[in-house]
């Protein structure tokens, strides 16, 4: 990575001497990502009941990196580029649910990956999990784990946005684009995950290891079992919250939530050239997230490994691909 210096407060607000003409790549990340899924509203109209929205929604998406575009061609300096960024990082919690508008047309997987997870253990440690560790402060550390997403996503993107601005938007390529192919496999590899894969077929089954089809039945229903653990903990209803708002009966296989934090991890590692301390910082919660995933249900032990794998694998060719463009 090029050489950095702090950028302090005053800085932001410099004009770059070489500012970027065109779109920044991960805007062409998005971009792409937009007319590929137009595309595939466009052949599967009739199938889907808010292709209207979809479409809509879009096209708003579009404009606002054009429009954003815009205002750093008038103002080209830190703030401005920031800016581009962080409303991608935001508009990530539209394109999520926006995966299961897309994959709900999609044969159902889950039997699948519930009888992997069923075959190597002999049991679901999705169901077993919390249920063997029921004590609340146990709950809390992996709740703790999984609301640190976010945290974990906002404390790497602004550590290099003010510690390594030169790479900032090469961070910016490796993450987003990360995000966005991992949505292109849960379109198109439609798996719910424990939460709602065993309220659809029922405790007596799960038990029974009797993992059936469930056909079209995600098609019309989004009702998913409530987060084991002690719910009156304070990152439990964090937790619980952010599932009540944005959740759907998509994106488990492999976890998003466990390869982006990978990828976090890879980012901090390089961030820093030596003791890692953002690296250190970061671990323990990294950990926590990946037992976490499976205890509060959201995925079966395959997602977590899977994402695991991915995480590694994104990094490496979005590190590769990120030589390409040097902005």
């Amino acid at each position: 990575m090029a050489k950095n210096k702090a950028l302090g407060l005053k800085k932001i607000f410099c004009l770059e001497k070489k500012p970027v003409k065109g779109l920044l790549a991960f805007e062409w990340v998005v971009v792409a990502y937009t007319l590929l899924t137009l595309l595939f509203i466009f052949f599967t109209y009739t199938k889907l009941p808010h292709a209207h929205a979809m479409i809509v929604g879009r096209v708003r998406i579009l404009a606002i990196i054009v429009a954003l575009w815009f205002v750093y061609r008038l103002a080209p300096c830190p703030l401005t580029r920031m800016a581009r960024v962080v409303a991608q990082l935001a508009l990530l919690a539209w394109w999520y649910p926006d995966t299961y508008e897309l994959n709900r047309i999609l044969p159902n997987l889950d039997p699948i990956f519930a009888q992997a997870d069923q075959n190597f253990f002999g049991y679901q440690p999705a169901l077993l999990f919390s249920q063997r560790m029921p004590w609340p402060w146990f709950s809390e550390l992996m709740d703790l784990g999984y609301a640190s997403y976010f945290p974990m996503i906002a404390v790497v993107t602004f550590y290099y946005f003010f510690y390594r601005y030169n790479d900032f938007t090469t961070m910016s390529f490796i993450l987003m684009a990360s995000f966005f192919l991992f949505y292109v496999i849960f379109i198109f590899l439609p798996v719910t995950g424990p939460q709602y894969y065993y309220l659809a077929i029922g405790p007596d089954k799960v038990l029974a290891a009797q993992f059936d089809s469930v056909g079209d039945y995600f098609y019309h229903h989004t009702e998913r079992i409530a987060s084991p653990g002690w719910s009156k903990g304070i990152f439990y209803r964090m937790v619980e919250n952010a599932h009540q708002a944005g959740e759907r009966p998509t994106a488990a296989f492999p976890s998003s939530h466990v390869g982006i934090t990978v990828v976090l991890l890879f980012l901090a590692w390089k961030a820093q050239s030596h003791r890692q301390l953002l690296f250190w910082c970061l671990l323990p919660f990294a950990v926590l997230m990946f037992f976490a995933t499976v205890y509060i249900q959201a995925h079966y032990v395959v997602d977590s490994v899977a994402g695991l794998f991915a995480g590694i694998a994104f990094f490496m060719l979005f590190s590769y691909l990120s030589r390409y463009f040097k902005q």
